[in-house]
């Protein structure tokens, strides 16, 4: 038996590819499924199983493509949801046989209530590792509030109590030899507390694990569990519905999105549609110029997961411009990766384009830390960081707009007087940037490098708290 974990960063999600005697699996498979039938073909295996840990919500995933485009079941764990697929139903403890070894279907509701785990035994007998999906991370478990959100007579409460007992009765019994297999690590919205780290024992997480301390009592456990979870994503619950429901294949999202216009089309199609413009080029590019009215989201960070938190509706159709005709590619498999299937075309030749057609340009406007050192003013400073992020360490007299509120709190940015912003890096604070203009905003100024490099000058910053929680 091989066991390959094939991590995808930009979501902090991970899919597993197992193999065994001509015989293949693959568990929570990401949307583009073209790299994981490349894989099949060169090692000469026949894909049987496609796992499904749960119905996820911060990604859709590629069950449905790859079971078209294979032959190969759908397995989940029990559920009475009715799919827009056919799949098969696993009961709990059901063994399933891939070549000449075993995976064990452990029904573990918590994170949602279909959530399961799958124990893997090899050839001779050994069992080698557990993949827990959203059950148990590194460092975490699953927050117990997103299920709720789909099926009305759940609550958190509920769920983190199922949770507790899935804990207890079926996963820490196990080896502490087992390695853990998690759906996701740290930057997922999924969990609050998750490691960098991507696999661990299961040994090692009994020792070291908050959610798997065995002196906890159930609501000691439900208390640390909801204690420091902040609102899920928006986009969670219609993630779910997709992966329950189905989608369009990726081939017809990348046609939908393979059309390239020039300056002048672009701006009809623009105008005639009220398409977004998404600008997926790196931050500091941006600011030097961009069309009027587009968003900024750079690739080269989280970039699908603010896709998710900040554009509302997932059938908003959306034009591209990216640094290139391979980013433009890119951008499309991002957005599908969290839903949004309507790209309708993308700037041909990118920005300079735009710009050698002498069309209107803006810019932000921005400054070093130094600068804002410098100054001897009171202009208000905007920290558009996590609230976990503000309350451990701020600018003294800064105020907390994070960066997934800011389409409801539009109105708190003053339009009378000039403003600052800044988040950890530039990053975010550009997309913000770039949200505050199409908004009207041209009264303030972005810090270049961010919380990061204002801690390298002599302004005052709050004494530093320890975060109980990355969300």
């Amino acid at each position: 038996m091989k066991i390959e974990q094939i991590y995808t960063g930009c979501i902090a999600e991970a899919a597993y590819y197992i193999t065994s005697n001509g015989e293949a699996a693959i568990v929570d498979p990401l949307r583009e499924t073209q790299p994981y039938l490349d894989r099949l073909t060169r090692d000469n295996v026949k894909l049987k199983y496609i796992f499904e840990t749960h119905f996820h919500a911060d990604f859709v995933s590629g069950h449905v493509d790859l079971a078209k485009q294979t032959g190969a079941t759908i397995v989940y764990g029990p559920t009475t949801m009715k799919t827009g697929f056919e799949m098969y139903v696993g009961a709990d403890d059901e063994i399933f046989n891939l070549g000449n070894s075993k995976i064990k279907l452990i029904h573990t509701p918590g994170h949602t209530m279909e959530s399961s785990c799958f124990l893997l035994t090899d050839e001779e007998g050994k069992e080698q590792g557990i993949i827990t999906g959203d059950t148990l991370f590194i460092g975490d478990v699953g927050r117990p509030d997103l299920a709720q959100h789909v099926i009305a007579d759940l609550t958190q409460d509920k769920l983190a109590r199922h949770l507790y007992h899935s804990l207890r009765n079926k996963i820490m019994p196990l080896s502490d030899d087992l390695i853990v297999y998690p759906n996701h690590g740290a930057g997922s919205a999924c969990g609050k507390m998750m490691s960098k780290e991507t696999t661990d024992s299961l040994g090692n997480q009994k020792k070291t694990n908050y959610a798997l301390n065995k002196a906890l009592s159930e609501d000691e456990f439900v208390e640390a569990l909801l204690t420091g979870l902040a609102t899920p994503p928006a986009y969670f619950p219609k993630n779910v519905l997709m992966n329950i429901q189905g989608y369009d294949s990726l081939e017809t999202i990348m046609n939908r999105g393979n059309n390239p216009y020039d300056a002048n089309t672009f701006e009809v199609v623009a105008n005639e549609t009220k398409a977004l413009i998404l600008d997926s080029r790196p931050p500091e590019v941006f600011s030097q110029g961009f069309i009027p009215n587009s968003i900024n989201i750079g690739l080269e960070s989280n970039f699908a997961m603010w896709v998710g938190e900040l554009i509302p509706d997932l059938k908003q159709e959306i034009l591209i411009v990216a640094a290139n005709t391979e980013k433009v590619e890119e951008t499309i498999i991002r957005l599908s990766r969290v839903g949004f299937d309507f790209a309708v075309g993308y700037l041909d030749g990118g920005f300079e384009t735009w710009k050698n057609a002498g069309k209107e340009v803006d810019t932000v406007k921005r400054i070093t830390a130094q600068e804002l050192e410098q100054r001897n003013d009171n202009t208000i400073i905007f920290d558009v960081r996590k609230i976990s992020e503000f309350k451990s360490e701020h600018l003294v007299d800064a105020k907390n707009i994070p960066l997934n509120e800011i389409n409801n709190r539009m109105e708190d940015f003053p339009k009378d007087q000039p403003f600052i912003l800044h988040c950890a890096g530039g990053y975010r604070s550009m997309i913000a940037a770039s949200m505050l203009k199409q908004r009207g905003f041209d009264n303030f100024v972005d810090v270049v490098g961010g919380f990061t490099a204002i801690k390298n000058t002599k302004l005052p910053v709050t004494n530093y708290v320890c975060p109980t929680s990355l969300l």
